[in-house]
């Protein structure tokens, strides 16, 4: 099933073409903003007749002359200086509803991209060491969002978590720990036995690298003794190599649980660390030096791509190499760039950052393109805004420090679980547990999702945990009042799948029935939409529509009680609402529903 707004775009586009003698021209097909105008609008005409120099006016009325339509809509009109609105008619709204029932796939009529596509997606990237903190929410989110939507559509997606496993603060933490730790002493080095590194946890990990870094500044013994760490490290040597695994393990008994309780489909066989591309970055460098990409620069090994420069009006430099050797983020980012496109095959890239690396990823995409590496796929950085406190800053503690994620998630439960205690008390303590950890969840990953991800927003749990307006709790119990709809029926000995059975087309008589019948059928543009721009908050803003629209429709049309020859089509209704919420929430935003609230 094509979605509405498509085959419109297809008609009118060629209406366009044919009365226009060919020229190449788009539509530009979109849902009204206002009802009064009817259900679509075509805005195009008016480009096409300012390129033609001519009336829009008189060009919309030819355009109509030609255009068939009358399949889908009813007679359209011109509105304006040439907007061409379309209303759909109900019968086919109603055949519609029918497809979208009748998908077995469970894929409400949408079908897959008829050219899928090989996408990488870059996102979280957890700094090992160091707890996840609310910096590390919206790319966590939005990468696994992202991912959904696209797998979903029938690309294969390969999910790749670039996480800060390798560098300068490894050395600095191993020759910490060799010289605070006693019982990692040895006579002849650093001991790496299990046993004893288990004493060591992510908030003893913490505290040595703050510790570290101090030392790290202010001896310079201690900062030589670091840098040969690194080495080691470099030269796999055994003992550096076996602490080193035991940090990063320790890291990840912090992160994949957080991952778990965000829903997002991130596990030990997506992460692709800095350390994996640790041994290819010699050879790239040597690379990009060769073909004439690179060059040396006062000692450092640097691109200079063009179009950039500094306040001075200097060509700006991305270096690749200090002057001393060492590697840098960008270094790695050209590796792992070079990797995805030579071994994953990549077609699209995409990486899911904060809007303060739009330079660095600009400089990484034209030094790609320079080394001929971005030929062979398209590459896309989606950003994102800051999460803001109440005071407009970064979100913090009172005590100045990062709000660890998993403090962060524990709060909004146990105000769920508050809300949850004082609307239903009568639910079982098992119950009432599972509802605040899907409503206090779901409430944080909804709101960050309903926002432009391009915008900052501030954080408030009261906002996000409201039982009105555009919130998780708001859809999660729409569902659940649905839901609530079957339960009650099963007691009124009405068998709602038994009535949904003989069902072979529905009649959209009233006015609340249709808009709802017709938002359902929406459902695929808003899918499709929120995929192509990486925008979940055209997915959002569509489910909060759709649950408004059924608040209408249940308000004005009653269901159960409604009389036998209108009963199925409402049923209809209801079972698609739910389905298309349920799978809206749980499929591709990752957030749980419950079955009453």
């Amino acid at each position: 099933m094509k979605p509405t707004a498509d085959m419109l775009e297809e008609r009118l586009t060629c209406a366009m073409r044919s009365v226009a003698a060919g020229a190449d021209c788009a539509a530009m097909v979109r849902p009204t903003v206002d009802a009064k105008f009817g259900d679509y609008q075509a805005n195009g005409v008016m480009a096409l007749a300012n390129r033609r120099k001519t009336d829009p006016r008189h060009l919309a009325e030819k355009v109509l002359a030609v255009l068939k339509i009358d399949d889908i809509c009813e007679e359209p009109d011109i509105a304006g200086p040439g907007f061409i609105n379309m209303r759909l008619k109900p019968a086919y709204v109603a055949a519609r509803l029918m497809d979208i029932a009748g998908d077995r796939r469970g894929r409400l009529g949408i079908e897959k991209q008829a050219d899928p596509r090989i996408v990488v997606v870059d996102f979280s990237g957890p700094n090992v060491a160091k707890q996840m903190h609310v910096g590390h929410l919206r790319s966590t989110i939005l990468g696994d969002c992202i991912c959904r939507l696209l797998d979903f559509l029938g690309h294969k997606v390969i999910q790749q978590n670039h996480i800060g496993d390798w560098g300068t603060q490894f050395g600095m933490l191993i020759a910490h720990m060799h010289e605070q730790c006693e019982f990692l002493r040895e006579d002849e080095g650093l001991a790496a036995d299990a046993e004893v590194l288990e004493k060591v946890h992510i908030s003893d990990l913490e505290e040595f690298y703050r510790q570290a870094r101090h030392e790290f500044d202010r001896d310079s013994l201690f900062a030589k003794a670091a840098r040969q760490q690194v080495v080691n490290l470099h030269n796999h040597e055994d003992a550096a190599t076996r602490i080193w695994r035991h940090i990063v393990d320790e890291s990840r008994l912090h992160y994949q649980p957080v991952y778990d309780r965000l829903g997002v489909n991130l596990g030990r066989e997506h992460e692709r660390g800095e350390s994996f591309y640790a041994d290819s970055l010699g050879g790239l460098i040597d690379e990009l030096l060769k073909r004439g990409t690179a060059r040396e620069s006062n000692g450092a090994v640097c691109v200079f791509p063009p179009g950039f420069f500094n306040k001075d009006g200097q060509p700006l430099p991305f270096i690749i190499r200090k002057s001393d050797g060492a590697y840098l983020y960008a270094t790695t980012d050209l590796a792992a760039l070079r990797y995805r496109v030579k071994e994953l095959k990549a077609d699209r890239i995409i990486y899911v950052t904060d809007a303060r690396q739009k330079l660095h990823f600009e400089m990484l995409f034209a030094t790609a393109d320079m080394a001929g590496w971005a030929k062979k796929a398209e590459l896309v950085h989606v950003t994102f805004g800051s999460i803001l406190g109440g005071d407009g800053k970064p979100l913090k503690t009172r005590s100045g420090r990062n709000v660890r994620l998993s403090e962060l998630l524990d709060e909004a439960v146990k105000r769920a679980g508050g809300i949850v205690e004082e609307k239903n008390p009568g639910l079982s303590r098992p119950e009432k547990s599972a509802i605040a950890e899907a409503v206090g969840i779901g409430s944080i990953k909804y709101a960050d999702y309903s926002n432009n991800r391009q915008s900052d927003y501030v954080f408030s749990f009261d906002r996000m945990l409201a039982m009105d307006g555009n919130t998780a709790p708001y859809m999660q119990y729409a569902y659940a009042r649905i839901k609530s709809i079957e339960r009650k029926a099963a007691k009124k000995d009405i068998g709602v799948e038994r009535e949904l059975a003989g069902v072979q087309s529905v009649e959209l008589s009233d006015a609340a029935e249709f808009d709802l019948a017709k938002c359902l059928c929406r459902y695929d543009e808003a899918v499709t939409a929120a995929a192509a721009d990486y925008r979940p908050n055209y997915l959002t803003g569509y489910l909060y529509e759709l649950s408004q629209k059924f608040s209408v429709f249940y308000t004005n049309c009653p269901v159960l009680g409604a009389e036998e020859a209108k009963r199925p089509t409402r049923l209809l209704l209801c079972k698609l609402t739910a389905a298309t919420i349920k799978h809206g929430l749980t499929e591709l935003l990752g957030i749980r529903v419950p079955q009453r609230m």
